[in-house]
């Protein structure tokens, strides 16, 4: 499949490195005692993200739960975001999750330069925030169209499109007061909204135009019954897959990305696969290691973070060092990977 859909041609921003900010590690294959110390592998952090090249970085690293999972050092994370900088411009938005908005604040995010922003899938833990995204930049002056990119529907589930005019419809929107976005008037950007074929994870990846500057490959995932997407972004010959929520079902995803040595690999980590969990939803610890085992990344950070999964790191590690040798960091709200 991967020969099919060839490898996006991207502009170079000359020899980047999604690495370069991981100087050391409190372990690189896992803490010496998680539960008790409350602190995990995570790769040391710079003070900000770098004003030079690209980086990305996390702004939400929890899930759907109202919870101070363990190891925050008594910081909630805010549900999954992403944000992709380039030479010091916030450049791609991929989730909003419910709270993320925060960080998206503390991180200086800004719609006028934003070439895109994506979705996952719906689920309020990875969009609940969009609309404050929206109506912050209603107050930025942008005039160029804005890509909004995401999953076809499916019952209970609008799709993406749907889903922006239920919030942004100037006359049955959620908060019409933004319909200025639908038709690009009210001193707002028009949005160009795009639904992706997912097909329960079995539809062909999806190269999205948003920038000369980076490429970008959509891949169905399985999620369920819920329409769901992952990630490739490529920049400067470097790569950073974000896998979004998916089960082990996900077979066409990893036959896309099986052997292609992403520089990252930003892994949901939502289950420790114990008895009694939501099972087929999400990939468990053991099923990450599969995923990291057929891709190879240069570092697995994980990501969606739950107290369920982390109060069992150590075991979880242990499993997803079955078949990934490589090092693991758990992400924190704001962690920035950069050159």
């Amino acid at each position: 499949m991967r020969m099919l859909i060839g490898r996006l041609v991207v502009a170079s921003l000359g020899a980047l490195s999604l690495t370069g900010c991981f100087f050391a590690n409190t372990s690189e294959n896992g803490p010496e005692d998680a539960a008790a110390s409350s602190t995990f592998p995570r790769a040391e952090q710079p003070a900000n993200c770098p004003t030079e090249g690209a980086a990305i970085q996390v702004l939400g690293s929890g899930g759907p739960i109202a919870e101070m999972p363990t190891g925050t050092n008594g910081e909630a994370r805010a549900a999954t975001s992403y944000l992709l900088w380039i030479d010091g411009e916030p450049r791609l938005l991929i989730d909003a999750g419910s709270g993320s908005f925060l960080r998206y604040a503390q991180a200086g995010g800004k719609l006028a330069t934003l070439d895109a922003i994506l979705l996952t899938h719906v689920h309020a833990d990875h969009a609940g925030d969009v609309i404050d995204v929206l109506n912050s930049g209603g107050f930025e002056g942008r005039s160029e169209p804005l890509i909004v990119a995401g999953p076809t529907g499916a019952p209970r589930f609008p799709s993406t499109s749907e889903f922006v005019a239920r919030l942004l419809d100037k006359d049955a929107g959620a908060f019409a007061y933004n319909g200025g976005y639908g038709d690009g008037t009210e001193n707002k950007p028009q949005l160009s909204v795009r639904d992706i074929e997912t097909r329960e994870g079995t539809a062909e990846p999806t190269g999205l135009d948003v920038s000369n500057d980076y490429s970008v490959i959509a891949l169905p995932v399985d999620h369920a019954f819920v329409p769901a997407l992952g990630y490739e972004i490529s920049i400067g010959g470097k790569t950073v897959v974000i896998t979004g929520d998916q089960s082990g079902r996900s077979f066409a995803f990893e036959e896309a990305l099986r052997g292609s040595k992403p520089d990252i690999l930003l892994a949901h980590h939502v289950i420790n696969g114990e008895a009694g969990q939501p099972r087929g939803l999400h990939r468990t610890p053991a099923e990450i290691g599969t995923l990291a085992g057929a891709l190879a990344p240069g570092r697995v950070v994980l990501t969606h973070n739950m107290d369920r999964s982390l109060s069992r790191i150590d075991d979880n590690l242990t499993a997803i060092g079955e078949e990934y040798s490589g090092p693991v960091s758990v992400a924190m709200d704001l962690d920035c990977y950069a050159p």
